[in-house]
């Protein structure tokens, strides 16, 4: 990834939910939100140690639940995942999410490593709106998130 002054924006994206040919978006998804990790600090603090304050050691990391939203487009790949899953199929997938640049090229990419469907919603529904989409939203946890240059 080049570096520049001007941040790239946030709304040129592909997702590649590991099915398929590598390199082909799995569909137009209007939001990805949730992407994070967190590393987990125990306080350790030896009888003997001359500073009065706990060591801060690095134990645990946690991936966020990243959370997908698209425009219901009669396509049942999330829900048929998520349904394979409490069915007791798990299929675990290398989730990809790749940021363009102004003319498309790609910049970099978040991996999602082990993701798995934790939670599937459908469109909320209202005769009285006055033309919003009907959505569906993923939510996947992975074992871990890598960022990567492009």
């Amino acid at each position: 990834m080049a570096v520049r002054d001007d941040p790239y924006g946030a709304f040129n994206f592909l997702v590649e939910l590991g099915v398929g040919d590598p390199g082909t978006p799995s569909g137009g998804f209007s939001d990805v939100t949730g992407l994070g990790n967190e590393i987990v600090y125990a306080e350790y603090r030896n009888g003997n140690d001359k500073e009065n304050h706990p060591r801060k050691i690095p134990t645990l990391n946690k991936t966020y639940d990243v959370v997908m939203r698209r425009g219901l487009i009669g396509d049942t790949a999330l829900f048929d995942w998520l349904k394979a899953t409490r069915e007791g199929s798990i299929e675990r997938r290398n989730v990809t999410i790749t940021l363009l640049d102004e003319s498309r090229t790609a910049v970099c990419r978040w991996v999602l490593r082990n993701a798995q469907p934790r939670l599937w919603l459908g469109p909320t529904l209202a005769a009285k709106g006055g033309g919003e989409v009907a959505m569906e939203e993923l939510h996947l946890v992975a074992e871990r998130i890598d960022f990567e240059s492009v």
